[in-house]
Parts: structure tokens; C-alpha cells; sequence
């Protein structure tokens, strides 16, 4: 069977991500054809969506959770349930989610959505390290929502605890609620610049230092599908900022960017309130965990170890 590169390319991606052999040489006779005008100019069909790739029993789990989260986002917000599993047998702590999840909100020094930490047990020679990527928890009892004193903080119908930046003073109150460590508070501080330039920032004082940031740190970032401007001391610097399950990418058809950076698939995402989707199954199948369960927060992230 001979292929051109494109068609070869397309079937080695698949493969990588897990798709069967047999099943990406299938799906090559469903895959763009080339063809040419008149005029010998070589033209190239759409790829076809995502809905149309043949699933198998080894399909990447990836592929699996964006066809569901299409799905959900079809549906009214308050019938969403979003809900993660780590499984901790598969995380071998390089984290990437962490540096995903920095490079994907624009995170700046001191403000972490995704902290993994690590714990040793065993005796030697006979010694494991075991792994910890802990978002927010999206509980369903927040102790972060209710001491908040301008009620910035509140808690969405599909699960999802936010911040609104707008409101938020920066009184930390939330900071010190939470049980998990799941916020930080943004002190404006840049990577490029000195500490004494981001603290006259955040002070509203003019710039100090010989130092001044690069540009780039200023691009806003679009969390909650909404852009943020950072120049001039504007929100969300000097506010509390948590994990959000990635609700801009949700909004536009695209995983949270911990499970589409996580290599060893250890991060699984979806709609609870499908019975089909993958969460689903593995919470019907896999014995799970949550943290601090005697807090009574009711935590939607779980965890198999």
C-alpha cells in the first residue's frame, strides 16, 4: 500500500497518539484527497472533524474526552457536571501541566494553579516516589465563596468556583479559606524585572530599578474568555487567582492544557452528568479518592492511587 508523505505523516500522528495501526490505515481513505484545477495549481479538502475519526479499543484517551467535551458543550450550562481524575499510578511527576498551565494563563512569579508535589515511601532499595498534581478542587461546599466580603468569589452551575477580578480587593481572606493551597494572590511581580520594580507596581508608585520587563510580560491573558490587560496595574494584578479548569479553552471546543500536556495520560477530564463519557467510566470502575475528605468541601478533582 503506498502513501504519499501527507497521507504518511497524518498515520504516524495518530499512531503516536495512540490510535491502532490497522485503524489509522483505515481511516487513510477518509482523509483529504488532493486534487488539481485546470491550471495544475494542487488544492487540499478540509480535514474532516473530529467526530468522524473511527474509534477503536486503543484510542488515545485524549481524542476519547475532546469528542465528549463537544458533546457537553451542546448542552445548557447547568446540566454540565465538570469533574477531573488523576490517576496517580500513571504521573511520573515531569510537570508538564504545571508549565503548560504557566504558559497557558500567563502565570507571573508567585501565582501556581497546578502545583505537583511528591512523596516518598518504602524502605531502600525498595523505594517509589509517589505524585501530586493538585488544582482547585471545584468543591461543591467551597469554603473560599462565603468569606469573601464583596462577593467575588462565587461558584458557577456546572461546578466551576471563580474569581471575578473586577471585584476581588486582593483581602486574601479566600487565600487563607482554602484548605489545599488552590490560590495565590497576583503581587504584580514580572520574571524579567526586580522584585523592588513589581512592589512599587503593585503599590501604584512609579517604576524603580534599572531593570525594566520585557514586553511580553504585559500581553493580556484570557482567562474566563475575557481579556486582561496586566500594564498599568490593572486586574487580575493585586487580586486572588485560582485554577479555573481552563473554562476559556471549555468554551471553544478545547481540553483543559494539563490533559492535553499530561504524557503519561494521567489527567482525565469531562462531564459527570454523562453517563457514557470517560470520567464516568472510570469513577464506576476505579476506586477513587479525594483530599482532606473530613473538610466536607465535596471536592469534583479525584484521585486513583
Amino acid at each position: 500500500m503506498k502513501m504519499n508523505r501527507r497521507e504518511f505523516t497524518r498515520s504516524v500522528a495518530l499512531v503516536g497518539a495512540g490510535v491502532a495501526t490497522t485503524a489509522s490505515f483505515a481511516f487513510k481513505d477518509r482523509l483529504p484527497k488532493k486534487s488539481s484545477d485546470p491550471a495544475g495549481a494542487e488544492t487540499v479538502r478540509e480535514i474532516p472533524p473530529l467526530e468522524s475519526i473511527p474509534q477503536t479499543t486503543q484510542e488515545d484517551p485524549l481524542l476519547r474526552m475532546e469528542r465528549e467535551l463537544h458533546k457537553a458543550m451542546t448542552k445548557p450550562v447547568e446540566e454540565r457536571k465538570w469533574v477531573m481524575i488523576i490517576d496517580q499510578r500513571k504521573c511520573v511527576g515531569c510537570h508538564a501541566c504545571t508549565v503548560g498551565c504557566i504558559a497557558e494563563n500567563h502565570l507571573p512569579p508567585g501565582v501556581v494553579y497546578r502545583p505537583v508535589t511528591s512523596e516518598e515511601s518504602g524502605e531502600f532499595p525498595n523505594v517509589r516516589l509517589k505524585f501530586t498534581p493538585r488544582p482547585c478542587m471545584q468543591c461543591e461546599q467551597p469554603p473560599c465563596v462565603p468569606v469573601c466580603p464583596v462577593k467575588a468569589t462565587w461558584r458557577r452551575p456546572d461546578g466551576v468556583t471563580i474569581v471575578d477580578y473586577d471585584k476581588c480587593i486582593g483581602c486574601r481572606y479566600c487565600l487563607t479559606a482554602c484548605p489545599y493551597g488552590a490560590r495565590t494572590s497576583d503581587f504584580g511581580r514580572y520574571y524579567t524585572a526586580s522584585e523592588a520594580e513589581g512592589a512599587s507596581r503593585l503599590q501604584g508608585s512609579p517604576l524603580c530599578g534599572s531593570d525594566p520587563h520585557m514586553a511580553y510580560e504585559d500581553i493580556p491573558n484570557h482567562e474566563l474568555a475575557k481579556s486582561w490587560d496586566r500594564s498599568h496595574h490593572k486586574s487580575p494584578m493585586g487580586n486572588a487567582r485560582k485554577c479555573t479548569f481552563c473554562l476559556h479553552r471549555l468554551e471553544v471546543g478545547l481540553l483543559p492544557i494539563c490533559s492535553t500536556t499530561c504524557i503519561g495520560r494521567a489527567n482525565l477530564f469531562g462531564d459527570a452528568n454523562d453517563p457514557e463519557s470517560l470520567v464516568s467510566e472510570t469513577l464506576a470502575k476505579e476506586p477513587t479518592y479525594t483530599l482532606l475528605p473530613h473538610k466536607g468541601t465535596k471536592p469534583r478533582v479525584f484521585y486513583i492511587a
